[in-house]
């Protein structure tokens, strides 16, 4: 049986290298899910997730251990790509890194575009503001709770909460446009 993510984590600060790879290989899947979801491009999310355990790894020693570790990895990520967001909206204003195709176009999966609604609502979470888009997948496809993803965030419930019920406020009116 393995060991869970607390005792691993007081494994790898006490420098267990093997401990660090075991919490990596906990949380690879998660992290590279939310991520791929938030950018739509499997070498920016491998990227990005790599760019993420090495960031935990480096800042490990000032994890405080009163949340879940997955909790901590999970505001890693999320600031990671919304700094990534951040920076592709830059870019895609500046005339050469249109020239070049830098950006990446977004791809959806196969398995997502089995059917017209799925790939609907997916081009519609690709349209939500980023806050809105990373609130949604924390709760929908990581099925985090809105205090888990408040602590996350750094924001209140509500605000969680409110920025979650605008998602699906502007995803249904997207679908419904759809039909």
């Amino acid at each position: 049986m393995g060991l869970d993510d607390r005792e691993l984590v007081s494994k790898a600060k006490a420098g267990d290298r093997k401990a660090f790879d075991d919490l990596v290989r906990n949380n690879r899947d998660n992290m590279f899910a939310l991520i791929y979801r938030m950018t739509g491009d499997r070498e920016t999310a491998l990227d990005l997730m790599q760019d993420t355990f090495f960031t935990a790894f480096k800042e490990l020693s000032r994890f405080r251990e009163d949340a879940n570790f997955s909790s901590w990895l999970y505001r890693v990520a999320s600031n990671k790509t919304l700094n990534y967001l951040k920076r592709r909206k830059i870019l895609s204003f500046l005339p050469l890194a249109r020239l070049q195709g830098s950006e990446p176009t977004v791809e959806m999966e196969s398995a997502m575009e089995r059917s017209e609604i799925s790939a609907a609502l997916l081009k519609r979470v690709e349209e939500l503001p980023p806050k809105q888009k990373l609130i949604f997948n924390l709760r929908y496809y990581q099925e985090l709770s809105f205090v888990e993803i408040a602590r996350i965030l750094k924001k209140s419930e509500s605000t969680v909460k409110t920025n979650y019920q605008k998602a699906i406020e502007k995803l249904r009116l997207g679908l419904k446009e759809h039909r």
